[in-house]
């Protein structure tokens, strides 16, 4: 362990990237926005795959890190002594167990400080927490499955604030806890919390001070906190399990909402802007498409497709994405549907322009209904090029274009397979790409790797 971690303080020296790296201090980037601007990067894999720089123990969590000046933020799950997770991954009995967030040295993995809490929890598919930190202006926002929410110091980890749902606005547990990732807009951190008039919450950053709440559902869904450029305007776009909203992320003013219901409340992805046409799309095919006005915040629906029964086809429009969020290009969304399949279509009409099993399987499938379960990947473009993190633990470099998947290059990371799912092995975890290198973590481990050329 002590010649990786030499190496790794070698290696960020001889980069300069303690200097002017690129961070990721959120889930899915600076912008949110799934775009890596960081130049120096390798053009294919080396033999073997990228150089790992260092490997650290931690729990379990599907929780991706964030990544901001020189620290890594990572939330994990702990067992107390003699406690299981019971092998249904549907079994919501109460498992005793505590969640931690943790800082450590990006160079080293060592680390810093660790904030950790009781927390028993009785929800599916309970390996941890699910939201990556939320790293803004000296402080780090950590949403735990359960509802605990925190503010804390980022270089001391001391509690600023903390919140629990639950008690504090009697939100409800979903079977998978909680998963809007938070989303800080000046001065504000707005959370997915869920019930009656609280569906979306504003609190001051600094104090935790409630700004405003807004939206009653049943089901909040796990959808985090989405902002837009639409209609001459910043727009807030909450959809819970019921329908999709526009807000004024100031006041929690709705200005539009129209009805979407995806299978078993699974309002997940964050909603993708394409020009003037927003997509928001989940569980069985149930899709939306808006038309945004230029000139106010408001909305059409462009085209539209309801779900289909549970192990049904989906209708013939878009895609059905699950535990991913797509990537939009110049009109053209992409990303990973049940069961595991790679898809492009156009967003103003919903067309499907091609697609491939390969990054999850690894080789494309005959008929476009077998596959892999609920098989998924993450995509994240730097330059011309992506990077795709497959569940599959395959780190790949590909180009997409309307017109078809290019792979470039392929590496099958040392990481373990520690979840199991509709009969196969994966991981499910946004990645973090920042000091031109990938941070990833399973249930065990959080590794580094260098990606610099």
């Amino acid at each position: 362990m002590r010649s990786r971690l030499l190496l790794a303080a070698a290696f960020f020296t001889a980069t300069g990237s303690t200097g002017r790296a690129d961070d990721w201090p959120q889930w899915m980037g600076p912008n949110r926005d799934a775009v890596w601007k960081e130049t120096g990067i390798l053009d294919t894999f080396p033999a073997g795959g990228p150089k790992e720089l260092w490997r650290i123990a931690i729990g379990g969590g599907y929780a991706g890190p964030a990544v901001a000046a020189g620290k890594v933020y990572v939330a994990d799950k702990k067992l107390k002594d003699g406690a299981k997770d019971p092998a249904n991954a549907f079994d919501t009995s109460k498992t005793e167990s505590s969640e931690r967030l943790l800082c450590l040295d990006a160079r080293t993995g060592k680390e810093i400080w660790k904030y950790e809490y009781d927390c028993p929890y009785t929800i599916s598919y309970r390996e941890g927490p699910r939201c990556t930190p939320t790293v803004s202006d000296g402080k780090v926002y950590f949403l735990g499955a359960m509802g605990d929410f925190a503010c804390l110091d980022a270089e001391k980890g001391t509690v600023t604030w903390k919140k629990n749902f639950p008690k504090d606005y009697e939100a409800r547990v979903q079977i998978w806890g909680f998963a809007g990732h938070p989303l800080v807009y000046k001065n504000l951190v707005i959370a997915l919390v869920g019930g009656k008039d609280v569906v979306a919450v504003a609190f001051d950053k600094d104090t935790g001070k409630e700004v405003w709440k807004a939206l009653s559902a049943k089901d909040a869904g796990y959808c985090p906190p989405t902002l837009i450029d639409a209609g001459g305007v910043k727009q807030l776009v909450i959809w819970h399990a019921e329908a999709i909203n526009g807000l004024n992320p100031e006041t929690g003013a709705v200005y539009w909402k129209f009805p979407i219901k995806p299978n078993s409340q699974m309002s997940i992805m964050a909603p993708r802007l394409a020009g003037d046409y927003l997509y928001a799309g989940g569980n069985g095919g149930a899709q939306v498409v808006l038309k945004m006005a230029k000139d106010k915040p408001d909305a059409t629906i462009a085209w539209q497709q309801d779900a289909v029964g549970m192990g049904k086809r989906a209708g013939p429009l878009g895609m059905a994405p699950i535990n991913m969020t797509p990537f939009v290009e110049d009109g053209v969304i992409y990303g990973v549907d049940q069961p595991g399949m790679f898809r492009a279509f156009k967003a103003e009409t919903g067309e499907r322009l091609w697609w491939t099993f390969k990054p999850v399987l690894g080789k494309d499938e005959e008929e476009d209904f077998k596959g892999a379960g609920t098989g998924t990947a993450f995509l994240v473009k730097n330059g011309d090029r992506f990077f795709v993190f497959a569940d599959n633990g395959a780190l790949i470099i590909a180009k997409l274009t309307p017109k078809g998947y290019e792979e470039v290059s392929r590496a099958e990371l040392k990481l373990e397979l520690t979840q199991r799912a509709f009969g196969r092995k994966v991981v499910w975890c946004h990645p973090a790409f920042a000091e031109k290198c990938l941070f990833v973590r399973n249930d065990k481990e959080i590794v580094c790797y260098s990606l610099a050329k």
